[in-house]
Protein backbone atom coordinates (compact mmCIF):
# COMPACT_ATOMS: atom_id res chain seq x y z
CA UNK A 1 0.00 0.00 0.00
CA UNK A 2 1.21 3.60 -1.11
CA UNK A 3 1.45 5.94 2.23
CA UNK A 4 0.38 9.38 1.19
CA UNK A 5 1.57 12.00 3.08
CA UNK A 6 -1.35 12.64 5.51
CA UNK A 7 -0.81 9.10 6.00
CA UNK A 8 2.68 9.82 7.26
CA UNK A 9 1.82 12.83 9.30
CA UNK A 10 -1.11 10.52 11.06
CA UNK A 11 1.56 7.88 12.17
CA UNK A 12 3.93 10.66 13.13
CA UNK A 13 1.34 12.43 14.97
CA UNK A 14 1.13 9.05 17.20
CA UNK A 15 4.64 8.35 17.92
CA UNK A 16 4.22 11.67 19.88
CA UNK A 17 0.61 11.05 21.55
CA UNK A 18 0.67 7.37 21.51
CA UNK A 19 -2.81 6.38 22.00
CA UNK A 20 -5.77 8.46 20.13
CA UNK A 21 -9.71 7.40 20.40
CA UNK A 22 -11.88 7.73 17.87
CA UNK A 23 -12.79 11.21 18.07
CA UNK A 24 -9.11 12.90 18.30
CA UNK A 25 -8.52 10.44 15.15
CA UNK A 26 -11.34 12.76 13.43
CA UNK A 27 -9.89 16.04 14.65
CA UNK A 28 -6.35 14.62 13.75
CA UNK A 29 -7.17 13.86 9.95
CA UNK A 30 -8.98 16.81 9.32
CA UNK A 31 -6.46 18.63 10.99
CA UNK A 32 -3.93 17.40 8.62
CA UNK A 33 -6.29 17.88 5.69
CA UNK A 34 -6.25 21.32 6.12
CA UNK A 35 -9.74 21.03 7.56
CA UNK A 36 -11.60 23.25 9.86
CA UNK A 37 -13.89 20.44 11.45
CA UNK A 38 -13.65 16.68 11.92
CA UNK A 39 -13.75 14.25 9.43
CA UNK A 40 -16.93 11.68 9.74
CA UNK A 41 -16.43 8.62 12.02
CA UNK A 42 -16.88 6.71 9.29
CA UNK A 43 -13.55 8.20 7.41
CA UNK A 44 -11.50 7.84 11.06
CA UNK A 45 -12.97 4.13 10.94
CA UNK A 46 -12.02 3.55 7.38
CA UNK A 47 -8.41 5.16 7.85
CA UNK A 48 -7.56 2.89 10.78
CA UNK A 49 -8.59 0.16 8.78
CA UNK A 50 -6.64 0.60 5.85
CA UNK A 51 -3.28 0.90 7.87
CA UNK A 52 -4.15 -1.51 10.67
CA UNK A 53 -4.88 -4.19 7.26
CA UNK A 54 -0.88 -3.38 6.46
CA UNK A 55 0.18 -3.23 9.98
CA UNK A 56 0.72 0.34 11.11
CA UNK A 57 -1.69 0.80 13.70
CA UNK A 58 -3.23 -1.54 15.85
CA UNK A 59 -6.87 -0.89 18.15
CA UNK A 60 -8.73 -2.35 20.99
CA UNK A 61 -11.50 -1.77 22.73
CA UNK A 62 -10.89 -1.62 26.27
CA UNK A 63 -14.43 -2.43 28.67
CA UNK A 64 -13.94 0.74 30.85
CA UNK A 65 -13.89 2.99 27.49
CA UNK A 66 -16.94 3.90 25.04
CA UNK A 67 -15.03 2.98 21.79
CA UNK A 68 -11.90 1.73 20.70
CA UNK A 69 -8.16 3.10 20.89
CA UNK A 70 -5.96 3.00 18.05
CA UNK A 71 -1.97 3.70 18.04
CA UNK A 72 1.01 2.84 15.85
CA UNK A 73 2.60 -0.40 15.91
CA UNK A 74 6.32 -0.95 16.23
CA UNK A 75 6.64 -1.67 12.45
CA UNK A 76 5.44 1.81 11.89
CA UNK A 77 7.18 3.91 14.73
CA UNK A 78 9.25 1.49 16.14
CA UNK A 79 8.03 1.51 19.22
CA UNK A 80 6.56 -0.91 21.48
CA UNK A 81 2.84 -1.15 22.04
CA UNK A 82 1.42 0.95 25.26
CA UNK A 83 -0.42 -0.90 27.96
CA UNK A 84 -3.89 0.02 28.30
CA UNK A 85 -4.34 -0.66 31.48
CA UNK A 86 -2.00 1.68 33.08
CA UNK A 87 -3.53 4.49 34.79
CA UNK A 88 -2.24 6.83 32.86
CA UNK A 89 -3.94 6.07 29.57
CA UNK A 90 -7.25 8.48 30.31
CA UNK A 91 -4.80 10.78 30.62
CA UNK A 92 -3.16 10.19 27.16
CA UNK A 93 -6.17 9.45 25.30
CA UNK A 94 -7.79 12.99 26.78
CA UNK A 95 -4.17 15.11 25.48
CA UNK A 96 -4.63 13.33 22.31
CA UNK A 97 -7.77 14.79 21.92
CA UNK A 98 -6.67 17.97 22.70
CA UNK A 99 -3.73 17.49 20.98
CA UNK A 100 -5.74 16.68 17.75
CA UNK A 101 -8.05 20.11 17.67
CA UNK A 102 -4.98 21.89 18.26
CA UNK A 103 -4.05 20.24 14.42
CA UNK A 104 -7.56 21.28 13.46
CA UNK A 105 -6.77 24.96 14.07
CA UNK A 106 -3.78 24.85 12.16
CA UNK A 107 -1.08 24.41 15.19
CA UNK A 108 1.85 21.77 15.64
CA UNK A 109 2.02 19.66 17.94
CA UNK A 110 5.30 18.49 20.08
CA UNK A 111 6.38 17.43 23.48
CA UNK A 112 7.46 19.41 25.46
CA UNK A 113 11.01 19.15 26.72
CA UNK A 114 12.35 17.73 29.58
CA UNK A 115 12.86 18.95 32.99
CA UNK A 116 16.19 19.97 33.24
CA UNK A 117 16.40 19.97 37.17
CA UNK A 118 14.18 18.79 40.13
CA UNK A 119 11.72 21.61 40.54
CA UNK A 120 11.53 21.85 36.36
CA UNK A 121 8.13 21.18 34.93
CA UNK A 122 7.28 19.00 31.61
CA UNK A 123 3.53 20.20 30.20
CA UNK A 124 1.75 17.69 28.48
CA UNK A 125 2.76 19.15 25.24
CA UNK A 126 3.26 22.52 23.01
CA UNK A 127 1.39 23.61 20.55
CA UNK A 128 3.10 25.72 18.10
CA UNK A 129 0.31 28.35 15.77
CA UNK A 130 1.49 28.92 12.36
CA UNK A 131 3.28 32.31 12.84
CA UNK A 132 5.45 30.56 15.85
CA UNK A 133 3.54 31.45 18.87
CA UNK A 134 3.98 28.58 21.32
CA UNK A 135 1.49 27.52 23.96
CA UNK A 136 2.23 25.23 26.74
CA UNK A 137 -0.58 22.27 26.92
CA UNK A 138 -1.67 21.06 30.21
CA UNK A 139 -4.50 18.30 30.85
CA UNK A 140 -5.41 18.04 34.15
CA UNK A 141 -7.79 15.25 35.50
CA UNK A 142 -7.26 14.88 38.67
CA UNK A 143 -5.55 17.77 41.17
CA UNK A 144 -2.43 17.88 42.08
CA UNK A 145 -1.28 19.07 45.95
CA UNK A 146 -1.02 22.71 46.93
CA UNK A 147 3.07 22.40 47.05
CA UNK A 148 3.27 20.40 43.50
CA UNK A 149 0.98 23.87 41.96
CA UNK A 150 3.25 25.81 43.55
CA UNK A 151 6.17 24.22 41.94
CA UNK A 152 4.21 24.18 38.92
CA UNK A 153 2.81 27.54 38.35
CA UNK A 154 6.31 29.30 39.60
CA UNK A 155 7.73 27.49 36.80
CA UNK A 156 5.00 28.93 33.80
CA UNK A 157 5.29 32.27 35.17
CA UNK A 158 9.35 31.72 34.41
CA UNK A 159 9.20 30.26 31.22
CA UNK A 160 6.07 32.92 30.26
CA UNK A 161 8.87 35.73 31.03
CA UNK A 162 11.88 33.98 29.58
CA UNK A 163 11.05 31.43 27.14
CA UNK A 164 8.85 33.17 24.85
CA UNK A 165 5.62 31.17 25.44
CA UNK A 166 2.57 32.92 24.50
CA UNK A 167 0.43 31.35 27.17
CA UNK A 168 -0.23 28.03 29.20
CA UNK A 169 -3.48 26.72 28.36
CA UNK A 170 -5.13 24.30 30.62
CA UNK A 171 -7.68 21.44 29.63
CA UNK A 172 -9.93 19.93 32.97
CA UNK A 173 -13.28 18.60 33.77
CA UNK A 174 -15.61 21.00 35.88
CA UNK A 175 -14.47 20.57 39.44
CA UNK A 176 -10.63 20.32 38.43
CA UNK A 177 -10.50 23.50 36.84
CA UNK A 178 -11.97 25.18 39.71
CA UNK A 179 -9.28 24.08 41.75
CA UNK A 180 -6.78 24.73 39.08
CA UNK A 181 -8.23 28.11 38.69
CA UNK A 182 -7.90 28.97 42.23
CA UNK A 183 -4.55 28.14 41.82
CA UNK A 184 -3.43 30.26 39.52
CA UNK A 185 -5.42 33.08 40.57
CA UNK A 186 -3.35 33.03 44.19
CA UNK A 187 0.33 31.97 42.40
CA UNK A 188 0.39 34.22 39.07
CA UNK A 189 0.79 38.09 39.10
CA UNK A 190 -2.20 39.64 38.50
CA UNK A 191 -1.08 41.34 34.21
CA UNK A 192 0.18 37.73 33.97
CA UNK A 193 -3.24 36.07 34.99
CA UNK A 194 -4.77 36.53 31.48
CA UNK A 195 -2.08 34.12 30.08
CA UNK A 196 -3.25 31.11 31.85
CA UNK A 197 -6.46 29.64 30.40
CA UNK A 198 -8.48 27.30 32.14
CA UNK A 199 -10.79 25.01 29.81
CA UNK A 200 -13.45 22.85 31.37
CA UNK A 201 -13.39 20.46 28.76
CA UNK A 202 -13.76 16.93 29.47
CA UNK A 203 -16.09 15.06 32.18
CA UNK A 204 -14.60 13.33 35.24
CA UNK A 205 -14.31 10.18 32.60
CA UNK A 206 -12.02 12.06 30.57
CA UNK A 207 -14.51 12.23 27.59
CA UNK A 208 -14.09 15.85 25.55
CA UNK A 209 -17.63 17.71 26.64
CA UNK A 210 -16.51 21.00 26.29
CA UNK A 211 -17.06 24.28 24.31
CA UNK A 212 -14.73 23.43 20.86
CA UNK A 213 -13.84 27.00 20.77
CA UNK A 214 -13.50 28.31 24.40
CA UNK A 215 -9.85 28.00 24.79
CA UNK A 216 -8.93 29.31 21.28
CA UNK A 217 -11.09 33.02 22.07
CA UNK A 218 -8.93 33.62 25.16
CA UNK A 219 -10.12 33.21 28.47
CA UNK A 220 -11.88 29.80 28.50
CA UNK A 221 -13.76 30.65 31.94
CA UNK A 222 -14.43 33.52 34.41
CA UNK A 223 -11.17 32.93 36.98
CA UNK A 224 -12.24 30.93 39.99
CA UNK A 225 -11.95 33.58 43.59
CA UNK A 226 -10.09 31.24 46.06
CA UNK A 227 -12.54 29.89 48.83
CA UNK A 228 -12.34 31.79 51.91
CA UNK A 229 -10.71 28.86 54.28
CA UNK A 230 -8.24 28.29 51.56
CA UNK A 231 -7.41 32.00 50.92
CA UNK A 232 -4.91 32.06 54.15
CA UNK A 233 -3.07 28.93 53.54
CA UNK A 234 -2.27 29.94 49.88
CA UNK A 235 -1.65 33.70 50.40
CA UNK A 236 1.54 32.62 52.77
CA UNK A 237 3.13 30.16 49.71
Amino acid sequence: MQLTERDEAMLDWLSVVRLADMDALRWALAGLSDEAEPVSLRRAQQWTARLAEVGLVDRARPTFRDGSIVWATHQAIGKSAPNLFRQTTRHEVAVAAVSARYLARGYTWERDRKPAMRNDHQADGVAVSGDGKRELVEVELTPKTNDRYRVIFENHVWRLAREGVERVVYFCDAPTSRIVGREADVRVFRDERHRIVIAAAFDVRGKWVGDEGAAWRGSASPAPTPLPELAGEWGQA
